[in-house]
């Protein structure tokens, strides 16, 4: 009888608990964007989705788990690694679940609240839904929103997340993808020797100044400072890879004078970031400057000394942010 008591006191401290929790006032931790005075304005509304510390950090976990594919075997962080710029090294074409090969090269994911379009050929016009294309890319995840959802619904350890980031435990896939969203904000790069340079707090050597010279004046109109993109899509200069046939943005738009238009990426990290281009054709620096200043597909020809093209790689090397790199606040969460 005294155990059948204990058993019952126990059970009620625990009703009362429950009901005790689920009054509980929700409290959420606002999360402001640090980034440049001098910078323009963000284009993202986050008005519709404000970063909060919870919301962040749930998008956080779910970009590092498996989950989202439809065998648990690949992560966001497959294809865009956080010291590496989030994108990957090791293969020309992103690979997904059962090692199958994508189409192009995983982008690299940095200043994103500054982006009104994504994906190489802009097929994604909104951060919001951007992993939808992964997760049910049949070469990525192969997977839906819908089976995604219900996978997080049954593991109890995202019940307590979603609570605190939105004050209460129901899952869906508008949460998920803004909370996913919400951590991609985050992944801001501004503090690189450039940026130091910039401000006065460090100072060019003479063959960064040089090739700072030569980068403005044949480079700066596609990859514009500060972000270093113009977030245009533009020619590379490149033939159709008769392989992948990707005509880039024309397969968005369906018009002609789109064809091998491609998003110009950010130069931001490009130290790390290989390899280069939309199919990851290069490996170095040096391959993609040769080829700038050999094609003629392009509306001006670019000219080139080979002192030149030594100094403009130097330049682009400021451009690397390690405190960027290694933010144990972007990488894998360990507990």
């Amino acid at each position: 009888m005294r155990n059948r008591k204990i058993q019952y006191s126990m059970l009620l401290l625990s009703a009362c608990w429950l009901l005790s929790a689920s009054t509980l006032p929700w409290k959420s931790e606002p999360v402001e964007l640090e980034f440049p005075k001098s910078w323009p304005k963000p284009v993202y509304d986050f008005s519709k989705n404000p970063l909060t510390k919870q919301g962040v950090e749930l998008g956080r976990r779910l970009f590092y788990d498996p989950i989202l594919s439809r065998d648990s075997t690949v992560s966001c962080s497959n294809c865009h690694l956080s010291f590496t710029a989030f994108t990957h090294v090791d293969h020309a074409l992103s690979h997904g679940i059962e090692n199958r090969i994508g189409t192009r090269n995983s982008p690299a994911l940095t200043n994103l609240a500054w982006a009104k379009s994504f994906m190489w050929d802009g097929a994604v016009n909104h951060l919001d839904f951007q992993a939808l294309a992964p997760i049910a890319h049949p070469a990525e995840m192969d997977n839906s929103i819908e089976n995604v959802v219900q996978k997080i619904q049954v593991n109890p350890k995202y019940k307590t997340r979603f609570f605190e980031a939105f004050g209460d435990s129901i899952v869906t896939g508008e949460r998920l993808l803004k909370a996913m969203a919400q951590f991609e904000l985050t992944l801001i790069s501004a503090n690189s020797k450039y940026d130091r340079m910039i401000v006065g707090k460090e100072k060019f050597t003479e063959q960064e100044q040089s090739g700072y010279q030569v980068f403005q004046k044949n480079c700066a109109s596609c990859h514009v400072e500060p972000l270093f993109t113009n977030h245009n899509f533009e020619r590379n200069g490149l033939p159709l890879d008769t392989t992948l046939n990707d005509f880039g943005r024309m397969k968005i738009t369906k018009l002609p004078a789109d064809s091998l238009k491609f998003k110009v990426p950010t130069l931001r990290n490009i130290e790390f970031s290989y390899p280069y281009m939309h199919d990851g054709r290069f490996k170095k620096l040096r391959e993609v400057i040769n080829h700038y200043a050999q094609t003629t597909a392009l509306a001006r020809k670019i000219e080139l000394s080979p002192n030149e093209k030594v100094d403009l790689v130097a330049f682009l090397l400021t451009l690397t942010d390690k405190e960027f790199l290694f933010n144990p606040n972007h990488s894998f969460p360990r507990d």
